[in-house]
């Protein structure tokens, strides 16, 4: 019974991170701003997971797609490659974006798209394409409608006082949106918007982020341990999470993201080779956490913050994030903690090998983040 036990939750955490690659899905993030009766809007998005016609709305991993092989072969190809496919693609586009006033749709024109050279392993490549259009002379207010199956649309407003942020999702459109401002978040519609953002990115989406959780949960079942770790992880990556969303601290993804994947490297093998918590981990776990709190950052810089409502929306992210963490421990402790936690054989035969697995994959993760 055990070593079924142990086959099936080794299995589980290896479909649980993706079968040990990561192709997160970001949001879209359109921003648009008036000007006299030109409206521009920029479109941060995935270009390659439309090119694919990838479900935005039900996947959230490529990895987890029927057309994971014909994405990630746009991802190897360089950035001209794509710009020129999505330009030749540009008009299919247009039919899953619409801007209205009133009731009557207005043109949208494709102007150019921008996108990066080379793709960061693990992390999906976020172009940057650009419309106008004109709008009537008595025009006081727009509204945008997304198309089924693009995902989330985060949608922010620039060039005016107290300026509107919002969501949808696909298949979703806005209400009217003032072209004089005036729609911006309160403080709490702010903090508590962005709480499912930070959750989002642990739950589902956070797989580096759930198994450095998981590293530190697999070390001790013992409650002092834990909180210990919790603590010092939770503290750094406050940190980090606020100056790196503020702009005062900026690293590449390309220097951040190994180093989160050699995190949990780290956890994985002291889980194995220690009897417990070391005087030094938590030290240590704190270190780790101030580059998760970067790469939380990141996050919060493909939704961006409302300029309005900073703060409470920072506040609601790490509230989200928080939140995230603990269902993790939660999770794991009613899976394995309560039912075999006390049992003699646990360290033995679950869990040491959970770490060794965990360890193993963010192995994985180093080398293709460094090298392929």
């Amino acid at each position: 019974m055990v070593a079924r036990y142990l086959v099936m939750s080794i299995a589980a955490l290896w479909h649980f991170a993706g079968v040990v690659s990561a192709h997160e899905l970001n949001p879209t993030v359109a921003n648009f701003e008036v000007a006299g009766q030109v409206l521009s809007l920029e479109l941060r998005l995935n270009a390659e997971a439309i090119l694919t016609e990838i479900d935005l709305d039900e996947v959230t991993d490529t990895d987890a797609s029927a057309k994971a092989e014909e994405y990630d072969a746009l991802l190897a190809r360089p950035g001209p490659d794509i710009e020129a496919l999505f330009a030749t693609e540009s008009d299919a586009f247009l039919n899953d974006i619409s801007l209205f006033v009133g009731g009557a749709q207005i043109p949208l024109q494709f102007l150019s798209i921008e996108t990066p050279s080379e793709s960061v392993p693990g992390v999906g490549r976020q172009s940057i394409a650009s419309f106008i259009a004109e709008l009537p002379s008595r025009a006081d207010s727009v509204s945008f409608a997304w198309g089924d199956g693009m995902g989330p649309l985060v949608i922010r407003q620039f060039g005016v006082d107290d300026p509107f942020t919002g969501f949808i999702s696909g298949g979703d459109s806005t209400g009217p949106i003032s072209l004089i401002g005036g729609m911006g978040m309160t403080p709490m519609e702010g903090f508590v918007s962005y709480i499912p953002v930070g959750f989002d990115h642990i739950l589902p989406k956070g797989l580096d982020h759930i198994l450095f959780v998981l590293g530190l949960f697999f070390l001790s079942l013992r409650w002092g341990s834990l909180l210990w770790q919790v603590t010092a992880f939770t503290a750094a990556h406050t940190v980090t999470l606020a100056l790196g969303a503020l702009g005062y601290v900026n690293l590449p993804g390309h220097i951040v993201e190994p180093i989160i994947a050699a995190s949990i490297v780290y956890v994985g093998v002291e889980n194995i080779l220690s009897n417990g918590l070391s005087r030094w981990r938590p030290y240590v776990v704190f270190l780790f956490g101030l580059l998760h709190g970067l790469g939380f950052a990141s996050v919060l810089g493909d939704f961006g913050l409302p300029t309005e409502q900073f703060i409470p929306a920072l506040l609601g992210f790490n509230v989200g994030v928080e939140l995230g963490q603990l269902t993790v421990i939660a999770i794991a402790y009613l899976v394995v903690g309560y039912n075999f936690g006390k049992k003699p054989w646990y360290r033995s035969y679950i869990s040491n090998p959970a770490s060794a697995l965990i360890a193993f994959i963010g192995a994985y993760w180093v080398i293709e983040r460094v090298f392929l």
